[in-house]
């Protein structure tokens, strides 16, 4: 596996990658029909914003950035360390991602991995995550690292 370690975000990279993460979380929540287009991307700065006011200094949050062996940034992860529904123990991930331009590398398996210490460390027992249906690769990924299904939403277009 390659070898990926995470530090905790600057903010000058958590302002950068913020406008990045509000749009493609928008797209998502559209493109799985929980949101209208018209207004999604404000209405996901405006979540980010509330739950992230101190941005990567916001108590009980790690906002990190994964590095490769040479130091070099590769992605990005955010875990609330405490449940967004309250489950005790369980951390929670918002976001993670590798950087376009090095898919393909394993990069994302050791990326997870190097997340996980970090919440293990942080005093998590367990870490939760949403992945919406369509995205095949990160549930291959997701089933891979060990994780199994808890709750599961379905939907039928009528």
């Amino acid at each position: 596996m390659a070898q990926v370690s995470v530090r905790r975000m600057t903010t000058d990279e958590f302002e950068e990658r913020m406008g990045a993460i509000a749009r493609e979380y928008a797209a998502e929540q559209v493109a799985a029909g929980r949101w209208e287009r018209d207004g999604a991307v404000d209405r996901a700065r405006a979540e980010n914003a509330r739950m992230l006011p101190k941005g990567p200094a916001t108590s009980r949050m790690l906002v990190l950035r994964g590095v490769d062996e040479d130091g070099r940034p590769i992605g990005r992860a955010w875990v609330g360390l405490d449940h967004p529904r309250g489950a005790p123990g369980v951390a929670f991930l918002y976001d993670i991602e590798v950087v376009r331009d090095r898919r393909g590398e394993g990069l994302g398996r050791a990326l997870l991995a190097a997340v996980e210490s970090a919440a293990r460390d942080a005093g998590a027992e367990a870490l939760e995550l949403n992945v919406f249906g369509g995205n095949a690769a990160a549930i291959r990924m997701y089933d891979a690292a060990g994780y199994a299904v808890v709750t599961q939403q379905m939907r039928k277009r009528l």
